[in-house]
């Protein structure tokens, strides 16, 4: 009986060795973007966004994606705390407390836990998985981004565009996979950072 009962505690102990190594294998490394030091991606256009770190006022808060994110906070309108738009002047690289509310209040908007951190689902909804739509150009809407070209001869960037509901503005990922953005406070394009501001 004592062997038998000790048998049992082996199995269910290697059937929950076994099921934490599935979920170890099964789990996405988290931040596979920010350990490179830049927003960056591979192969599909459409998964770039999802797999970054997480983005508040206590990390990556000083930053050129810090930038990047209020880029599109601005695009899309989203409301500060003294309830008037997201400013152009806002856009400083610096995740403060300001961008946290207007965080939050984009995140309400598009049905998203409302906590202020930029992290996997926040970004992804920037990925646009959903309708794909022939754009006039040729190119292709994917929600909230249109790729207008995808590596035509003798140039290896993916050229594309985030419609806020705002605003708009260019983006670029080139052959090392790094995107840049156009800043919209200054015009200048930036690569998007997670450790420097060159806002």
């Amino acid at each position: 009986m004592k062997a038998r009962t000790q048998s049992r505690r082996w199995a269910a102990a290697a059937i929950g060795a076994v099921a934490v190594g599935a979920l170890a294998v099964g789990t996405s490394p988290a931040s596979a973007s920010a350990s490179s030091g830049y927003l960056s991606g591979a192969g599909s256009i459409y998964d770039d966004f999802g797999d970054e770190g997480t983005l508040s006022v206590s990390s990556y808060s000083h930053s050129t994606l810090a930038c990047f994110w209020q880029n599109v906070l601005y695009a899309e309108g989203a409301r500060e705390s003294d309830d008037s738009k997201f400013d152009k002047s806002d856009i400083d690289g610096q995740f403060g407390p300001n961008t946290r509310f207007a965080t939050r209040t984009l995140q309400y908007r598009w049905g998203l836990t409302a906590d202020g951190l930029v992290g996997g689902n926040t970004f992804g909804k920037l990925d646009a998985k959903r309708t794909y739509l022939p754009d006039v150009d040729g190119g292709v809407w994917t929600g909230k981004l249109q790729y207008l070209r995808t590596n035509t001869p003798g140039n290896d960037a993916i050229v594309a565009r985030y419609h806020g509901k705002d605003h708009s503005f260019s983006l670029t990922r080139g052959a090392s996979g790094r995107w840049l953005f156009e800043n919209l406070r200054t015009g200048t394009h930036r690569t998007v950072a997670y450790n420097r501001n060159d806002c």
